[in-house]
């Protein structure tokens, strides 16, 4: 059975997978499970950043079915539904936050915008269409979106092999002057001590990268700290 819509973007990821050290001390750090209610799907404030084959099943979906995600509330653009940023990175187009759509501890440094597919109360389109119509929750939605915060970094000259990580505010890989960074600054990628350790909170996302990759991840995960 196919858990995802990209099988040749998730082929990319399982391969990585496959090889991936797991920063077992990551995933021991406390964090807080996802809630609409308190987050407002901080995360998803940008868009997200799609592989070709994911821009072209995200267009796909608004053809086929945009008066469906349209009944959910969403306000999709006349204009592309995937944007080109830097020049070459496709992201899911983003529009204006809505008064009341914001988490009220919104970090400062994030531009108050919104991913075009979320509706007033932070619900993911993509997701609300596949369960509805039958699909799991995550099939058509781009695997970097239901990733988050997990983080899978690449093979380097300093790292043998990729690694299976979540950044902290010392190491996000997106901190520069004036932005303290992108993934440890949402409510779900920032550690909590009122939190459960990641590897219980993310529980769900890491047996899906298991059933990608054939790996059972969170299984070597508990298994190292039984």
């Amino acid at each position: 059975m196919a858990h995802t819509a990209y099988r040749e973007t998730a082929g990319i990821l399982s391969e990585q997978l496959r090889e991936a050290v797991l920063d077992h001390d990551a995933f021991d750090r406390p964090i807080k499970a996802c809630e609409l209610a308190r987050c407002r799907a901080t995360c998803c404030h940008d868009g997200v950043y799609l592989s070709a084959e994911e821009a072209v099943g995200v267009r796909s979906l608004l053809e086929k079915h945009g008066e469906a995600l349209k009944q959910y509330g969403l306000l999709l653009p006349d204009e592309s539904i995937v944007e080109v940023r830097g020049g070459r990175s496709l992201k899911t187009a983003t529009r204006e936050a809505r008064s009341g759509e914001l988490a009220d501890d919104y970090p400062a440094h994030f531009p108050p915008t919104r991913c075009v597919f979320l509706d007033r109360e932070g619900r993911c389109g993509i997701q609300r269409l596949s369960m509805d119509q039958g699909r799991e929750a995550w099939f058509d939605k781009p695997l970097t979106c239901w990733i988050h915060p997990i983080v899978i970094r690449s093979a380097s000259r300093e790292r043998a092999r990729p690694l299976v990580t979540l950044v902290s505010p010392d190491n996000d890989p997106q901190r520069a002057l004036g932005y303290p960074g992108f993934a440890s600054c949402t409510h779900c990628g920032r550690p909590d001590a009122d939190g459960k350790k990641a590897r219980q909170v993310l529980a769900a996302e890491l047996e899906m990268l298991g059933l990608l990759s054939g790996r059972d991840l969170l299984g070597e995960l508990n298994a190292r700290r039984v």
